[in-house]
């Protein structure tokens, strides 16, 4: 099987899989089992959605600024999905990374640091909200990030 190329229907169905497995058991190892508990149950009651997009996709994956929805109820993913950029963004939290930020991610850069250093934006949605259950959000991109995919070079124009 090939890996999907990032920020196409394949790839949001890959990530809609793998937030509803949650983090894998290697994830897992090292952390307190009560932080975990925490974990599920913040997945068990949100309510949310988010709009995690990227401002610079490469060309081949499509024209302009892209969105990942990801909405989440009923304690898993209800829908993964793809916005195109002519698409209204509709989400409880809506927040932007950079191509090359995305692509970190996916190389194994931290999803803490990617939080607490900016590369990851809350654009819109109520700050204090999104933060309260910050952990849980924070290992979900983790489990994005982790994800399989092809992601092409950025071509120089």
């Amino acid at each position: 099987m090939t890996e999907p190329k990032f920020f196409t229907k394949e790839w949001a169905d890959a990530v809609r899989e793998a937030l509803i497995a949650g983090p894998p058991e290697q994830a897992r190892v090292g952390k307190l089992q009560e932080y975990w508990d925490f974990f599920d149950l913040v997945k068990s009651l949100y309510p949310a959605s988010w709009a995690l997009g990227c401002r610079d996709l490469p060309a081949e994956l499509g024209d302009g600024p892209a969105y990942l929805l990801v909405q989440w109820g009923g304690g898993t993913v209800s829908n993964a999905a793809i916005i195109g950029p002519d698409e209204p963004v509709e989400a409880t939290f809506v927040l932007n990374m950079d191509y090359a930020d995305w692509k970190a991610l996916h190389e194994g850069y931290d999803a803490q640091r990617t939080v607490m250093y900016r590369k990851i934006l809350l654009e819109d949605g109520p700050l204090l909200e999104f933060f309260k259950p910050i952990y849980f959000f924070v290992e979900c991109l983790a489990v994005i990030g982790a994800l399989p995919a092809q992601y092409p070079e950025l071509t120089k124009s």
